[in-house]
């Protein structure tokens, strides 16, 4: 792994390059992403790809709840915490394994909140077709040049990405058959959402 670690340090400089609990992380820019991937796949011999998913920074840094327990064993529930916020919201990161060699890298890169696009990596990696099709879905990131980006997931005319930050945890609507009509019909969701105050009791 270190002579791995070298030559990354090397070629893509070393601010670029984290290494947590013995895994590298490789950051990169979005404009950037095929031309690395090839170079990865090529040179590195990163002939598999793992996983590919989508992150949202939204919240980064915030919590609802505080989960230290109190003298009678529970936690209480306390409003946000801190104004700072990621720089960037949107990652899409890759996990990449070199079966020859034996090592697996994290590549990272960020993408526009505005216009979250990046290109795809499916004729690097056939393995990405699905996984981009899942972060599409569920993150709204969009896949340029992908041959089939359509929602994997979320049923027939869902609306939103649910697993954005600011997507709400009970959804939008919910469904439900309707005898009268025969058939399935979706209605505002009619519970209200609660954040829990989680029990921690201690040992």
């Amino acid at each position: 792994m270190s002579d791995l670690k070298t030559q990354l340090i090397e070629e893509f400089s070393e601010q670029n390059l984290v290494e947590d609990f013995g895994d590298l992380t490789l950051s990169v820019e979005a404009k950037n992403i095929v031309k690395t991937c090839l170079r990865l796949r090529d040179f590195y011999n990163f002939d598999t790809l793992i996983d590919l998913c989508g992150v949202d920074y939204l919240t980064y840094g915030q919590s609802d709840w505080d989960s230290n327990a109190s003298s009678s064993g529970f936690s209480r529930a306390r409003d946000l915490q801190g104004e700072s916020r990621h720089q960037q919201r949107f990652a899409v990161v890759y996990h990449l394994l070199s079966v020859r060699q034996n090592y697996r890298l994290r590549l990272k890169t960020y993408v526009d909140e505005a216009s979250p696009i990046i290109k795809s990596v499916t004729k690097i990696w056939t393995s990405a077709d699905w996984y981009e099709r899942e972060a599409f879905d569920l993150m709204g990131i969009l896949f340029e040049n992908h041959n089939d980006l359509r929602r994997i997931l979320t049923d027939y005319g869902f609306v939103g990405h649910p697993l954005r930050k600011d997507f709400p945890m009970i959804g939008e609507v919910e469904m439900r058959f309707d005898e009268k009509l025969g058939r399935v019909i979706y209605e505002s969701v009619s519970i209200e959402e609660n954040v829990s105050v989680p029990r921690v009791i201690r040992k």
